[in-house]
């Protein structure tokens, strides 16, 4: 039998871009854009990305090492304010087990030409996955990408 617990982690993380708030804004709004920077490591294997973003709106996204497990996003948008503040639900699933549930908020800010971008992080790691560095790593990871992305366009 699987001992149920619950492990809490809190990060955040903070990074310059150099493009305005509106094009990185545009940059998670963009079903073809986000998928273009929204992705796992190089290598994986990953399904389409299905975007639906307005204020009660849903995403998803899977993928996963090739023969290993799969890691399922599945994310609800909560409050979106054009070009300034995204905020989501979302839960983690590895196979078929739900590993977290977080709550995800990320606010553009204009500094200079470029935006400040603040991401928080509130997670609950469920059943033993306690996984708060490697999900920050992850994210990080993420933002290398976006960043990368707004340099191409």
């Amino acid at each position: 039998m699987t001992e149920r617990s619950t492990k809490h982690a809190t990060f955040t993380i903070e990074r310059t871009f150099a493009a305005a708030p509106s094009r990185v804004f545009a940059a998670y709004a963009d079903v073809k854009s986000k998928a273009r920077w929204f992705v796992g490591p190089e290598g994986w294997e990953k399904s389409n990305l299905k975007l639906d973003f307005k204020v009660g709106g849903r995403e998803s996204v899977s993928g996963g090492p090739p023969g290993g497990p799969m890691h399922y996003y599945n994310a609800i948008y909560q409050d979106i304010v054009p070009n300034e503040r995204i905020v989501l639900t979302y839960e983690m699933h590895l196979d078929k087990t739900r590993i977290s549930v977080s709550l995800g908020t990320t606010e553009l800010k204009p500094a200079g030409t470029g935006t400040r971008l603040v991401y928080t992080e509130q997670a609950v790691f469920l059943d033993g996955y306690d996984d708060a560095g490697s999900r920050e790593q992850g994210t990080r990871g993420l933002f290398d990408q976006l960043a990368r992305f707004l340099e191409m366009q």
